[in-house]
């Protein structure tokens, strides 16, 4: 995916220009599935749970036609080329030599803890960087500041780590490694 292609039969397909993937797991049930190997989990942006909706959204839920298809009445809100130019505008959101360093120290720290058995690779360093870039062009700035960096750490990290010990069930592993992380992120000197 990271590459712009797919092998399929040991022949390989360009993606089209933007491309998406969405990968789901329940977290629950896993007849029929197997967890990635952690060179596959790398590959993708960031791990995000989605958890239950609260009391409020829920409700809406239920009044809201519970059920029934809303497909149709779904309109585009941007097109490829839009999503191309976004993409190429985030590239150019400045970061500055303290944010890189902080990230870095992250990454550094994740590869030297104890409590893991592999940390984040130079691939999961990148996407930091890139879903920082990502953050401050969404709030409409053209340079980033820490807080573009801390909340995205453990989305962008925590599926890229291995914890150590083998007893642990793969829920509770991505647990350990999703809390592992959030300690790191509040340890770690932010730069002013």
């Amino acid at each position: 995916m990271n590459e712009n292609q797919v092998t399929v039969d040991s022949h390989s397909y360009a993606l089209p220009q933007p491309f998406l993937v969405i990968a789901t797991q329940n977290p629950v049930e896993h007849h029929g599935t197997y967890p990635l190997p952690e060179s596959q989990l790398d590959r993708f942006l960031m791990r995000v749970r989605m958890g239950y909706p609260d009391s409020s959204a829920e409700r809406e839920i239920l009044r809201s036609q519970a059920g029934t298809a809303q497909l149709e009445i779904l309109k585009p809100v941007l097109n490829g080329s839009d999503v191309l130019e976004m993409q190429q505008a985030v590239t150019k959101v400045r970061v500055d030599e303290s944010l890189v360093s902080y990230a870095l120290a992250i990454v550094r720290q994740t590869r030297d803890a104890d409590q893991f058995a592999l940390g984040v690779s130079p691939r999961g360093s990148q996407m930091l960087y890139r879903a920082a870039q990502a953050m401050a062009f969404l709030e409409g700035r053209n340079f980033c500041v820490p807080e573009d960096f801390k909340p995205l750490v453990v989305p962008v990290f925590a599926h890229r780590i291995v914890v150590n010990g083998s007893s642990a069930s793969t829920k509770k592993k991505s647990e350990l490694a999703e809390q592992a992380m959030q300690e790191i992120v509040e340890n770690t000197h932010v730069p002013v």
